[in-house]
């Protein structure tokens, strides 16, 4: 599983010109299931994108996470986060979970988010969405649970 998280002064996303999703101050997070996640990839990707210090303190250094600063999350399922581009000109998917244990594992990452306290705002799954962020800083990181120790 991976999130690609950008930090935001803003962002919003919406579904044929009508905004279904909207955030101030927070994160942009766009999720990829890749085949063979767990319930387990969910929760450390949650809690490293909750916890990341990626905001800054008084002193303008990276000492602050969005539980920190009570910042909003705004996340957006990804499947082409999941792409090998290894071969060839044209990216292969196959890597990238099938939709229905994608939707559980994205609407799993959603929830545990909720329980966060954090404000979440979401798109709709397999849905053509536009993403309008205000990337600050810009700040942009990629987490991948098949990095955990």
């Amino acid at each position: 599983m991976k999130a690609l998280i950008q930090r935001v002064t803003s962002a919003s996303v919406s579904i044929s010109g009508e905004e279904v999703g909207s955030i101030g101050n927070g994160l942009c997070v766009l999720v990829g299931v890749a085949a063979g996640d767990s319930e387990k990839d969910v929760e450390y990707l949650v809690q490293k994108t909750i916890g990341l210090r990626i905001f800054a303190d008084e002193a303008g250094k990276f000492n602050l996470s969005a539980l920190d600063v009570k910042g909003e999350l705004l996340l957006v399922s990804q499947f082409t986060l999941i792409a090998d581009t290894k071969k060839g000109k044209r990216p292969s998917f196959t890597g990238a979970a099938p939709p229905d244990e994608a939707e559980r594992l994205f609407n799993e990452f959603v929830r545990q988010c909720e329980s966060s306290g954090l404000k979440v705002a979401t798109g709709r799954f397999r849905q053509y969405m536009q993403v309008e962020i205000h990337n600050d800083g810009p700040v942009t990181i990629m987490l991948d649970s098949r990095d955990k120790i």
